[in-house]
């Protein structure tokens, strides 16, 4: 009920303020006709290959989104420890250090100062422990001590830094689309990627968001990720009036 309440909110058109739905009547899809009163936050969701920089790379092209990638590179660099290289190699060995940097990185950049009304941001901290978190502890790529240790620290994290989404747009895609992607973009790190493992993690994000096995920080937007990237333009124009106002869905 508070997330519901708080999108509620008045909007700032051309100076002026109206209520949430007279500004989604006057949306037509370009930043100069609307600007929310207050900066949102929008955490892109889904599995490795749904769409998700396709995604962020449509809607960068926007006046007034700030576009904020997984900071895959810090992880490939830890002052020269190819972290994510490490896990993909030996997860049991590597997991828990690799996820606690993740961590780190992400609530960094949930704390960042915002540069624009909207920011669009590829996963979030959320994600990192509902679904990767998760999976590796359900796997048994993670000890128990160190998954209550992870837990403890994201606690902490919600209780203490702001942290808060404004709406997860869900790439729902299916394992079998995203290994092929994964293949065609040849990612070092990710060529021994196996199907289980991403049909582990598409389990994941359908227990969160879909079944809501843990608590979801805003309003879930579904769209399907499994058109050929070509075609996704099309859904995310359909789609953008919701994805900017960040509405109450």
């Amino acid at each position: 009920m508070f997330m519901k309440a708080a999108f509620r909110g008045s909007w700032t058109i051309f100076g002026s303020r109206t209520s949430l739905d007279k500004a989604q009547r006057l949306v037509t899809g370009k930043m100069t006709t609307l600007r929310p009163s207050r900066s949102i936050t929008v955490a892109i969701e889904g599995n490795i290959g749904s769409g998700k920089t396709t995604f962020l790379d449509h809607f960068a092209k926007t006046k007034g989104i700030e576009v904020i990638q997984e900071p895959v590179d810090m992880w490939r660099n830890v002052r020269g420890h190819n972290t994510l290289a490490l896990m993909y190699s030996d997860p049991k060995r590597w997991s828990f250090a690799f996820q606690s940097y993740v961590q780190l990185t992400m609530l960094d950049i949930h704390t960042r100062q915002q540069k624009a009304l909207i920011r669009m941001m590829e996963r979030s901290i959320y994600s990192a422990k509902y679904c990767f978190v998760e999976n590796m502890h359900e796997s048994g790529n993670m000890t128990d001590a160190e998954y209550v240790v992870l837990t403890e620290w994201f606690n902490w994290i919600l209780a203490n830094q702001k942290v808060q989404i404004d709406l997860i747009v869900y790439l729902k895609t299916s394992p079998e689309v995203c290994h092929q992607r994964i293949k065609q973009r040849c990612r070092e790190e990710e060529k021994a990627i196996p199907m289980d493992y991403l049909q582990a993690l598409h389990n994941a994000h359908e227990d969160w968001l879909t079944h809501k096995k843990f608590p979801t920080p805003a309003p879930v937007l579904v769209l399907d990720g499994d058109h050929k990237l070509s075609d996704m333009y099309s859904v995310f124009e359909e789609n953008r009036h919701k994805i900017l106002l960040g509405q109450n869905l």
